[in-house]
C-alpha cells in the first residue's frame, strides 16, 4: 500500500531589511499554506543571521525552519509558492528522515 503522507522540512530565508511586521505575515502566509495542505510539527524562527555568501548584495537573512507532514504532491507546491514570493531570497523542500 502506498504511503499516503510523509515527513517534510523546508528552511527558507526571508529578507532582513524588511519591515517586523513584513517578516511577520510571510511567515503566518507560509505556516497557513502548510497547516491548509499537512500539519505543521514545527516552526522554528531562528533570526537574523549572517549568510555564508552575499545573495541579492545582502549580508543577513531571517530564518525560518519548519517540520511538517504532508501528501507527495504539496512539496512542489510549497517549493512554487516560496519561489514566487517577494521578500523570500531563498528556500529549501526537503524530506525529513524522523
Amino acid at each position: 500500500m502506498a504511503k499516503t503522507t510523509a515527513n517534510y522540512e523546508v528552511m527558507y530565508i526571508i529578507d532582513a531589511t524588511r519591515s517586523e511586521d513584513d517578516i511577520k505575515a510571510i511567515v503566518e502566509k507560509f505556516k497557513a499554506l502548510i497547516e491548509a495542505n499537512g500539519t505543521v510539527i514545527s516552526l522554528e524562527e531562528m533570526g537574523k543571521r549572517r549568510l555564508a555568501y552575499l545573495i541579492n548584495d545582502m549580508a543577513e537573512g531571517y530564518y525560518v525552519l519548519v517540520k511538517f507532514t504532508s501528501g507527495p504532491d504539496f512539496p512542489a507546491e510549497l517549493q512554487r509558492v516560496l519561489g514566487i514570493t517577494e521578500g523570500v531570497m531563498r528556500s529549501l523542500v526537503t524530506v525529513s528522515g524522523n
